[in-house]
């Protein structure tokens, strides 16, 4: 177990808690979760975490916008991203992929696999 800490950023409160848990209970690191792409960028600067969960589909600021304005910030544009998406044709994850994240994880995702997704995208 080492301690990292994840930041999570999505609307959803039921998705936010799973990954929590897991993150967590599985892997022992902490987690920030956040509920909108303009908190999700308050917190990165102010926290630093190791990385990003960010999901695509928000209201008012979404993944792709929120990756966006982490990418011009210097103080956080290091923090690997990952993001969260319903989109699961191979193309659509290719579209996201080629945006600059570190990686692209599909919603529904198996909770218990969650934490070994997240370590191979980030070769932790």
């Amino acid at each position: 177990m080492s301690n990292k800490r994840i930041l999570v950023v999505d609307d959803d409160d039921g998705i936010r808690e799973v990954i929590q848990i897991c993150l967590e209970a599985i892997a022992g690191w902490e987690v920030i979760p956040v509920a909108s792409g303009a908190e999700g960028l308050k917190q990165a600067e102010q926290q630093q975490p190791d990385a990003i969960l960010l999901d695509v589909m928000m209201p008012y600021m979404d993944g792709i916008a929120t990756f966006k304005q982490l990418q011009i910030n210097q103080k956080i544009q290091h923090i690997p991203t990952i993001l969260l998406t319903a989109k699961a044709k191979i193309s659509e994850q290719k579209q996201l992929q080629n945006l600059g994240v570190a990686g692209v994880i599909v919603k529904p995702f198996e909770p218990q696999n969650l934490v070994n997704q997240i370590k191979n995208i980030l070769n932790w």
